[in-house]
């Protein structure tokens, strides 16, 4: 299907992204990788007047260090982000999900920063962001504004980021092995490279041959990413017998909904099994 008409315009800097979207207000979408708007644009499903082009614009991309976080640049591409040794090497969750986006193809041209914006909960790595806890950062007209994960994603497809913001880079929290973090990523798709049915992004810290501390991200359990609180909660203290029974509450507090992939009582179940899986396999108890 072809695309509706649209104005197309590729700033040089931050700013000047940041001032043409403060011109064109809810009229205008912003193109990184373009992995996730093409595919809108083609169904016409997104009817922008303007596509803001910040794919060149410099200093949002790449991995460097911030004392105990990692910082990403918004426009560092999937493959980057899984190739990057500071990301393999202390955030290895976003490097076991990010394996699983999509194929090669997609990989090179998307992006961390889109995918984020993009917001969609069958996605990979808005649950994975929940989980870790990250922090992203926009710029707006008043300066820069750090979001916590948990507080940008507000429904299907839509976040906390204003129209005349742009988001620059993606802080993530070490956690490093060696402080006795393991990690599991998990999702079910019906077929291969198919969004999730439903996604797990579990978060374990081992002590003593018990569970420290754990998070538990949730993928298509709702119309945004989810925290499996419940379990999250019942998973402290806990050893390999208790996993099961902490599984069982996965779903709680979600609204999954049911489509020709799944019914809403069978993302519940997937979730249960999906999450005893991954706090296992995390946590070393597998």
């Amino acid at each position: 299907m072809i695309p509706p008409a649209f104005d197309y315009v590729r700033p040089e800097s931050v700013d000047e992204a940041v001032r043409t979207l403060g011109n064109a207000g809810e009229d205008a979408k912003v193109l990184a990788g373009g992995q996730s708007l093409l595919p809108l644009l083609r169904l016409r499903l997104a009817f922008p007047e303007l596509v803001v082009d910040v794919g060149r614009i410099p200093g949002l991309r790449g991995v460097r260090e911030d004392g105990g976080t990692l910082v990403i640049g918004a426009l560092t591409t999937h493959h980057d982000v899984l190739a990057d040794p500071l990301v393999r090497r202390h955030a290895g969750l976003l490097a076991a999900a990010t394996a699983t986006v999509a194929d090669p193809a997609i990989r090179h041209r998307g992006t961390l920063g889109g995918s984020l914006a993009h917001a969609d909960p069958a996605g990979d790595l808005p649950a994975v962001a929940l989980t870790l806890n990250a922090e992203l950062v926009a710029a707006g007209p008043g300066g820069q504004r750090t979001i916590p994960a948990r507080e940008f994603f507000l429904d299907y497809l839509q976040t906390s980021l204003r129209p005349d913001e742009l988001l620059m880079e993606v802080r993530v929290p070490k956690t490093d092995e060696a402080d006795g973090w393991g990690f599991h990523y998990e999702k079910f798709s019906r077929v291969a490279q198919a969004w999730a049915v439903v996604g797990v992004a579990a978060l374990v810290r081992r002590d003593n041959g018990h569970i420290a501390e754990a998070r538990i991200g949730l993928g298509n359990m709702g119309s945004t990413p989810l925290r499996a609180s419940a379990t999250e909660a019942a998973l402290a203290g806990v050893g390999p017998d208790g996993v099961a029974e902490a599984a069982r509450s996965a779903a709680e507090g979600t609204r999954p909904t049911g489509d020709p992939s799944a019914s809403p009582a069978y993302r519940a179940h997937l979730a249960r099994v999906l999450t005893r899986r991954s706090v296992l396999a995390a946590a070393g108890m597998g």
